[in-house]
């Protein structure tokens, strides 16, 4: 199943999972936290993350193309870097008990200099944990605010040299907003705070992250799926042929992909 903690400010306290089953409920749990997150694609990251359960969204499609035994779960923390992360026990114990697959890192957009020194810092720290777990490393790429979209092209090479200093899987979400609206520029990928994505950009996001992991097309995947929480989603079918377009387009746009993928 998909499952959610929640991680606060000071990474304290956990809460339900986006599966509707109840998460660990506090220090008198006889099991670590930790032990409530198992599976093969651990998300570490924030709301660009959590809005629209993008994790749960990659799970729904895996599951709809036949891709065995495919299980999600995240960490999130509104507004958290990878730094944020890091210092939590909890992420740190998560990532060495959950034999994770790959583990997904996401922060910010990441675009000025200061910014993308440190999620390349952060995230060669990350990935010397998670391959020393047996997983492998892999960067979402996300977008900037849409006041901000002259630096999209920074964001993309942020998470760019973030993947390519550790090895790792690059997951170009943001190229792949960009290749979307050049097929058709009247795709509403923000939502309405004009920053979260809405639910085609979370899709578009999915459909990346599928392809990216498991070294298949997402063109021909559902429109419309049932996210493990039950919810089902539903994006118009000429716009979900269109994202699946611009997703395969950003994937054989990056560099040679990892040999290790999800079969």
């Amino acid at each position: 199943m998909s499952r959610f903690i929640r991680a606060l400010p000071a990474i304290l306290a956990a809460v339900a999972c986006s599966s509707g089953t109840p998460g660990p409920s506090g220090p008198g749990d006889p099991d670590p936290p930790s032990a409530a997150l198992a599976g093969d694609v651990l998300f570490i990251g924030n709301s660009l993350t959590e809005t629209n359960d993008l994790p749960g969204m990659v799970q729904a499609l895996a599951e709809s193309a036949g891709t065995p035994g495919l299980r999600t779960a995240a960490m999130v923390a509104g507004g958290a870097a990878l730094e944020d992360h890091w210092r939590s026990t909890l992420t740190l114990q998560t990532i060495a008990q959950g034999n994770w697959r790959f583990v997904v890192l996401q922060q910010g957009p990441s675009s000025l200099p200061e910014s993308r020194a440190n999620l390349r810092e952060w995230t060669a720290r990350f990935a010397e944990r998670i391959r020393a777990a047996g997983g492998e490393p892999a960067l979402y790429t996300v977008w900037p605010e849409e006041s901000r979209f002259e630096f999209f092209d920074e964001v993309i090479e942020s998470y760019r040299l973030a993947a390519e200093d550790v090895g790792g899987v690059e997951l170009p979400a943001g190229a792949a907003w960009l290749m979307a609206w050049d097929l058709n520029p009247a795709l509403q990928l923000y939502g309405p705070d004009r920053f979260h994505p809405s639910l085609e950009g979370s899709y578009l996001a999915a459909l990346v992250i599928y392809g990216g992991l498991s070294g298949r097309s997402p063109v021909g995947l559902p429109a419309s799926f049932r996210l493990p929480s039950g919810l089902v989603r539903h994006v118009p079918a000429a716009t979900a042929a269109i994202l699946q377009q611009a997703a395969e387009q950003a994937l054989a746009a990056r560099a040679a992909p990892v040999s290790q993928r999800l079969r």
